[in-house]
């Protein structure tokens, strides 16, 4: 079971009804946020969750609505006496940027962890699932992000006695693992059917549309992009800088056979996003006008 909120939906700035641009997942005891820009505690406040078992935060660029709110968040969590490590992870200048962030919240008694993406795509691998970063064109160096969590096939007890497999190392080829014992290998696929559908979630925010999104949200589960722009004369607006109209996110969420699609990171200028939904769905029709606290609880197939 993966737990998806995007906790706040604005672009640029913060209002009173809408929060600046997070999302927050959780999966398996891990806690991973995207984006840390001003009153993403507040709106984990509002969600019911907490700061405290985050163990990841991914960036997707440095602007201040994506960063902004770090270093109350990291104060937040040494206040809570967190002692656990923390891992960060963002586009190169990383370090810098928070080491700056940080004159402000200079003591922590936990560590931070860096790691720089250095590639237009890059996979970091966790206990259970992966993080793949790919580049997208902003007018800074921005990544979006995928999370993948991959399933093994069953296990098949009636070939693991047939093979004369110990029931001990069941469990551990069960898991992945291959073992040798006794001189004999033993591997998973000797034991493990064919594999099944996973569970795929694909972000981006601030971005013109790439064949970078489309691969990476390639049969995704959830893809959540930004619509900054609904009105079709603003098309040209997106252009030059460098975001993206809920029309083209719609488009390419069919291109890349999305199941669903959340809309978010709206302009401060668009007060009724919801206006567009008969419009996004004549594009895509499982699109949708995403708000603050917008969750979803995805699941394995059976």
């Amino acid at each position: 079971m993966l737990d998806v909120c995007l906790l706040g939906t604005g672009g640029m700035m913060p209002l009173p009804y809408r929060w600046l641009t997070s999302l927050m997942m959780r999966y398996n005891g891990h806690s991973i946020l995207i984006d840390c820009g001003e009153g993403t505690q507040i709106a984990m406040k509002e969600k019911g969750w907490s700061p405290n078992p985050i163990d990841i935060i991914c960036f997707t660029h440095y602007h201040a609505d994506h960063i902004s709110g770090l270093p109350g968040m990291l104060l937040n969590m040494g206040n809570a006496d967190r002692t656990e490590p923390l891992l960060l992870i963002g586009p190169k200048g990383l370090e810098r940027v928070v080491g700056a962030l940080r004159v402000i919240a200079p003591e922590l008694p936990f560590e931070l962890r860096f790691m720089e993406i250095t590639s237009p795509e890059q996979t970091f691998e966790f206990d259970g699932f992966k993080l793949k970063a790919f580049k997208v064109n902003h007018s800074m160096v921005c990544y979006g992000y995928t999370i993948e969590i991959d399933r093994s096939g069953r296990f098949d007890k009636d070939r693991a006695e047939k093979l004369g497999i110990p029931l001990k190392l069941w469990s551990r080829l069960q898991k992945g693992e291959e073992i040798t014992e006794d001189g004999v290998t033993y591997t998973p696929d000797m034991v493990l059917g064919e594999k099944r559908k996973g569970l795929k979630v694909t972000y981006c925010t601030d971005s013109r549309p790439t064949d970078s999104i489309r691969e990476a949200a390639k049969d995704t589960d959830l893809l959540i992009l930004e619509g900054m722009y609904g009105d079709p004369e603003e098309a040209e607006k997106a252009v030059s800088k460098k975001h993206m109209t809920m029309q083209e996110a719609c488009e390419i969420a069919g291109e890349a056979g999305a199941s669903e699609l959340w809309l978010t990171h709206y302009s401060p200028a668009m007060n009724w996003p919801d206006n567009y939904k008969d419009t996004v769905r004549s594009i895509f029709k499982d699109a949708h006008i995403a708000k603050d606290g917008y969750s979803k609880e995805l699941n394995f197939e059976d």
